[in-house]
């Protein structure tokens, strides 16, 4: 028992206060008038400058992330730490006799760390369907060593964008709303990316250099400006007339030739001068994905450890509200047991929490699902489920139990949903963020408001919390 009260301070501590405010109603009943109040202000106090400081600072304007310089040390730390991040996926299996999935990602960890010296170079060409890419593609005399593949821009998961060295993105004039943000993205994602105006001729000469400067404008946060060229890979041919010595005019068709210099000289600079780095980039960016790759497995293992957690504290939750019959009692328990969840939860995502901050973001969830509704709703969409049940003094006790572990359950599975997020973020993990915390509470609750889950959760509350033999009713929490 002492090992548990020092593993789970929190929930031992607050049953403890539970049932220090139970002896005093029973010598004092007005000292709980005010128990609902004092237990959410305590729970509150000194949390509301560590919750705003989440807040603070937020901005919905995208973050550009100019493009990092890539060398052998970063690229060696990188393989380093998803090196760990396996070894600590093989160590938190639940059946560490079937190492496949280890097996398989340290194998693509050791064929990562060969792509470091290859000389091929892979080039991606992106862009619309009617943007000209095939046109352009025998135009660029790419040497046997690049090898060259077309790209929709809609289509950037596919894999072949994450192994390319280099992107051409192929626009025949400003960028779309759609396309500018994939750029950013790509950009944001350390892709170096050369962007090329083709069809230019489609516009009057006098235009052409002023969409092209426009073009390098709307682009300058993501793209330096010798790195926006352009071409003419198919111009359209032209009518030209001959006034003859007779004073006849002669009329002819005429094919331009192809205007793609300024692409090949800087696309040649690039493959002559730069290869290494764009494949040390290229490495490092497919080093990120498998370290993603292995974060998943990481929270799929995590997952399922904690399911049986939240269940453990969702019947708790339920046993404490069943068994107290006054309101203020079933608050301070139910905030007790979702605030040592918290924890428990965290230091499975490793990711710690203070007995404040615990508390903290228990108060705040809980704030939440009474402004979002998720109490009233959860109470009016359980007690029609209890009508087929005898109907006994504990029948109120039942609804506020069973109410309490579906409220529980919400609070266990959004802090996973938020973890999991957090874990496949570049952004530190000390960093709390309370707004994407109650988003996920929201999705959490709209994808478990479903009959079928709750007529489950009502049958094991029943089965749990009343027991029903043949001489009478009797209560077991």
């Amino acid at each position: 028992m002492t090992a548990e009260l020092l593993r789970r301070p929190i929930l031992w501590g607050g049953l403890g206060l539970t049932a220090g405010a139970w002896l005093l109603h029973g010598l004092d009943p007005s000292v709980m008038h005010s128990g609902g109040t004092a237990v959410w202000g305590a729970i509150a106090v000194g949390s509301g400058l560590w919750w705003l400081k989440g807040l603070k600072g937020k901005s919905n304007e995208p973050i550009i992330v100019p493009l990092q310089a890539i060398d052998r040390t970063l690229l060696d730390k990188e393989f380093t730490a998803v090196a760990a991040q396996i070894t600590r996926l093989a160590e938190e299996l639940a059946e560490p006799s079937e190492p496949l999935i280890v097996q398989q990602l340290q194998q693509q960890l050791t064929e990562l760390k060969g792509q470091i010296d290859r000389k091929s170079v892979q080039v991606a060409l992106l862009g619309s369907p009617a943007a000209g890419k095939t046109t352009l593609s025998p135009l660029l005399n790419l040497s046997e060593a690049v090898s060259l593949t077309e790209i929709n821009y809609t289509d950037i998961s596919q894999p072949e964008i994450t192994q390319a060295d280099l992107i051409l993105w192929v626009t025949t004039g400003d960028l779309t709303d759609s396309e500018f943000q994939t750029l950013q993205q790509l950009t944001q994602n350390q892709h170096p990316i050369l962007l090329v105006f083709n069809k230019q001729d489609q516009y009057l000469p006098a235009d052409r250099p002023v969409i092209l400067q426009q073009l390098r404008d709307r682009v300058q946060t993501l793209l330096a400006a010798e790195n926006v060229v352009a071409v003419t890979a198919a111009p359209a041919p032209v009518k030209v007339r001959q006034h003859q010595a007779d004073g006849t005019i002669q009329e002819r068709t005429e094919q331009p030739a192809p205007e793609v210099n300024a692409l090949q000289d800087r696309l040649q600079q690039m493959l002559t001068a730069e290869v290494e780095s764009l494949v040390l980039a290229t490495t490092y960016r497919r080093s990120q994905v498998l370290k993603k790759a292995v974060q998943t497995e990481l929270n799929q293992v995590r997952r399922t450890k904690a399911q049986p957690i939240i269940e453990q504290y969702q019947w708790i939750a339920a046993a404490a509200a069943f068994a107290n019959p006054l309101p203020s009692l079933d608050l301070l328990a139910t905030a007790t047991i979702n605030a040592q969840m918290v924890m428990d939860l965290g230091g499975l995502y490793q990711q710690s929490f203070s007995m404040e901050q615990a508390k903290t973001v228990t108060g705040n969830l809980a704030g939440q699902m009474v402004k979002l509704g998720l109490v009233e709703m959860a109470s009016q969409a359980i007690t029609p489920l209890l009508k087929s049940h005898a109907v006994t003094y504990v029948a109120g006790g039942t609804l506020q139990g069973i109410s309490a572990a579906y409220l529980t359950r919400l609070a266990g599975l959004s802090l996973v949903e938020y973890f999991e997020e957090q874990s496949q973020s570049s952004e530190a993990s000390t960093t709390f963020q309370p707004d994407r915390l109650i988003q996920k509470l929201q999705a959490v609750f709209d994808q478990n408001q479903r009959s079928a889950f709750l007529q489950t959760l009502v049958k094991q509350g029943m089965a749990r919390l009343v027991s029903q033999p043949a001489t009478g009713t009797t209560v077991s929490a």
